[in-house]
């Protein structure tokens, strides 16, 4: 029973230990490609990114890249086959409509001026107040329904081919008027 138990514990301890190893990993790719393993007398694995009483260095190989959660945020169309031509940057991509300050109801249209137009690989996410409020789409027109009374704030994320943002519009408040 106690042996059951002791294993448990130890596999416990493994879990969070390759766990804890992720996040130093994950912090090593910043700073460190090394951390150190220790195992204590009562077979306690713990991770450092200094070395300590004969702890065993393990090199870390550098993280790959992940894909940001706006490029999964894409509309029912098919990505290109190949990235595209380079980015170029966009002379104008702001709000055009609602200004600033102005009152609207709770359903509202938004209207972006982007020059030159958007170009095919390319998608435009709004955001409310910090977060993404739909999908990116290929548009430069957006309809927001149910928004509450109040002060809202209005951003658009313009993402390139792969869903990386390129530019971000400046913040324009609305207030929504009961």
């Amino acid at each position: 029973m106690v042996r059951k138990a002791l294993r448990r514990w130890r596999q416990a301890s493994a879990i969070v230990g390759a766990g804890l190893l992720l996040t130093v990993a994950a912090a090593g790719a910043v700073a460190s490609s090394t951390v150190y393993r220790v195992v204590d007398d009562n077979g306690n694995v713990t991770f450092s990114d200094s070395p300590r009483d004969g702890g065993e260095a393990i090199e870390l190989a550098p993280l790959p890249g992940l894909p940001s959660p706006a490029s999964k945020a894409t509309d029912a169309r098919p990505a290109a086959a190949s990235p595209g031509p380079p980015f170029m940057p966009y002379d104008r991509f702001q709000i055009d409509s609602p200004g600033t300050g102005a009152e609207v109801s709770a359903a509202t249209p938004v209207t972006l001026r982007i020059v030159p137009p958007l170009r095919d690989d390319h998608r435009v996410q709004l955001r409310v107040n910090g977060d993404v409020s739909q999908s990116a789409l290929h548009s430069d027109v957006f309809w927001l329904a149910n928004l509450p009374v109040g002060r809202h704030q209005l951003q658009a994320d313009l993402l390139d081919a792969q869903g990386r943002r390129q530019h971000r519009t400046p913040p324009v408040t609305i207030v929504v008027a009961e």
